[in-house]
């Protein structure tokens, strides 16, 4: 015992819902913050040869070493800008470790937005730039095998699913967080705190897969997604979905009354519902 609060102990974290992601880097970073030699050494060690979206090395480097903006940073040369003793940069390098063809497709697809608004002219980010950011934040992917329920809840019918259904619903999906921001966030929770989701329905023989090879199809999917630029993207194409109510995530929830809350649980009103992902099995071959 250290005397220092959970909150403050990247290992402590690592049996909290929601860190399953990184519950090894966690476990492996022990009880405080590591140094920016500390995390290179770390991310080597469990994510060897992490590459940006140009195939240059992934390091982790204090900011304003080179006059560059942040995204082209990493992609010219793979220089992540990374403040020392800092919660959401931290959990920035294990999300790389963690997601890396995913991260590694934002970084470019970033790229290739802001060369074509400058071909355009253009100066504004844009819907796309918009929703890269918003999903590195605060995204999350929910894979599951009960595309009814993920409906649902892409409807905004939360005491349905998160109370009602809520075994069924653990029992068939797996929520995997994402944003770097949320992550930070999730330390010390607050109400209303929402994950940017997609819902992405698997077959059966891949939801059962180690959690490890999951986590490799879901990475491999989310940078198909996210490479694609001839597909459209804009922040709509994400659902909210309220971080403390996933069962187990907040004590709170463990009684109904919780959901009829509509400041944290709100109605989906004339907005249209976000898409339900079906898994194609692409994604397999990228591996």
């Amino acid at each position: 015992m250290n005397g220092r609060p959970d909150y403050l102990q990247p290992a402590a974290l690592a049996d909290r819902a929601l860190y399953a992601p990184l519950s090894g880097l966690l476990r492996a970073t022990g009880d405080r913050l590591p140094s920016l030699v500390q995390l290179n050494g770390l991310i080597e060690a469990h994510a060897a040869g992490l590459t940006s979206g140009q195939g240059a090395s992934v390091r982790f480097v204090p900011p304003g070493r080179k006059d560059l903006p942040y995204e082209h940073a990493v992609f010219a040369s793979g220089e992540v800008a990374t403040r020392s003793d800092n919660w959401h940069d931290y959990f920035n390098a294990l999300v790389w470790a963690a997601f890396p063809r995913a991260k590694a497709a934002l970084n470019a697809r970033h790229m290739h937005e802001l060369g074509r608004a400058r071909l355009a002219g253009a100066s504004a980010r844009g819907a796309v730039r918009d929703a890269l950011t918003q999903f590195d934040e605060c995204g999350m992917v929910v894979v599951g095998t009960a595309p009814g329920l993920f409906r649902a809840l892409a409807q905004h019918q939360w005491e349905t699913v998160l109370w009602t259904a809520r075994k069924r619903l653990m029992s068939s999906s797996r929520f995997l967080l994402f944003g770097h921001a949320s992550y930070d966030q999730l330390r010390t929770p607050f109400g209303g705190l929402c994950a940017k989701a997609l819902y992405l329905v698997v077959p059966k023989t891949i939801f059962q897969r180690p959690f490890e090879v999951l986590m490799a199809h879901v990475d491999a999917w989310l940078a198909q997604l996210f490479g694609d630029t001839s597909t459209a993207l804009a922040p709509s194409a994400f659902a909210p979905l309220p971080l403390l109510g996933i069962p187990g995530v907040a004590r709170e929830n463990a009684v109904r009354a919780y959901y009829a809350d509509a400041r944290q649980f709100r109605p989906l009103g004339r907005r249209t519902p976000a898409p339900v992902h079906l898994w194609s099995g692409a994604a397999v071959e990228a591996l």
